[in-house]
């Protein structure tokens, strides 16, 4: 699917882990700049791993990834971080790490021989992005400390201290409760509305797929079965060929609803 504006751009991509079958498979995809778009899919088709090759943990096969028209490949590892964050979907800290020090990681692109080279500007962005996922009244708390969900949060606080423009989320609500769940995806909508950030995120629940997507990718067999605006691409139809469970689609409010049958 082409965008009017992406920010990210695969050509043919392809991807196996050593002595395996391809993970990902000449896949193709434009992620459109200012938009959420979540992908979907069954467990093992590849939307983790997508995540990886986007943020450059991994390094595909063959093809190519740009980001706004450049290469990634291209693209000095420092300057790349000061692009894109990401935050994985399993986190560890050093016990000892308070959630202020935690955020502060984020400005590690901005150093110069371990020297910040804008102390005062670094603080200003570390104090923004603790007060933006409410996590300033628990900067000196330790990380070890924290519910899930205030992890979850001073992660993401971590990542906006990188000062990107595009923010990663790999399955931001697992293992967090429905009230967590939803606090972390109103904070992600936040950030895109009221931020400006281009957010690409992997999550497993269709329904939150459906209320808090711009775009949705749908993962098959290491290719795209759909991407578009979730309410053309979600269907009963769509969900049995991904999950292999049959559901139905009803309205609610005027919104789709996924419901078993």
């Amino acid at each position: 699917m082409e965008c009017e504006n992406p920010v990210f751009r695969t050509e043919s991509l392809t991807f196996s882990y050593p002595g395996g079958e391809p993970v990902l498979k000449d896949l193709s995809l434009e992620l459109a700049e200012g938009k959420i778009t979540t992908i979907i899919g069954a467990n093992g088709c590849g939307k983790s791993t997508l995540l990886n090759l986007l943020t450059r943990n991994l390094t595909p096969d063959s093809g190519s990834i740009y980001l706004n028209d450049r290469p990634v490949g291209e693209i000095k590892s420092k300057d790349y971080a000061k692009e894109v964050a990401i935050v994985h979907q399993n986190n560890t800290a050093p016990p000892d790490v308070t959630v202020g020090r935690l955020v502060a990681f984020g400005r590690t692109p901005y150093t110069v021989c371990g020297f910040p080279e804008d102390r005062e500007k670094d603080q200003k962005i570390i104090r923004h992005a603790l007060e933006v996922t409410g996590m300033a009244d628990l900067k000196d708390r330790r990380v070890a400390e924290l519910s899930g969900g205030q992890k979850q949060r001073a992660w993401i606080a971590m990542a906006l201290a990188q000062d990107t423009k595009i923010l990663f989320l790999d399955e931001p609500t697992t293992y967090l409760d429905i009230r967590y769940q939803l606090d972390i995806l109103r904070l992600v909508r936040s950030l895109n509305r009221e931020y400006g950030l281009t957010i690409a995120m992997v999550l497993h629940d269709i329904n939150q797929s459906l209320y808090y997507s711009d775009e949705i990718i749908a993962l098959k067999d290491g290719g795209i079965l759909a991407q578009g605006e979730p309410e053309s691409v979600i269907s009963s139809e769509l969900v049995k060929e991904v999950y292999d469970v049959d559901l139905r689609l009803v309205q609610v409010e005027g919104k789709p609803f996924i419901l078993p049958i």
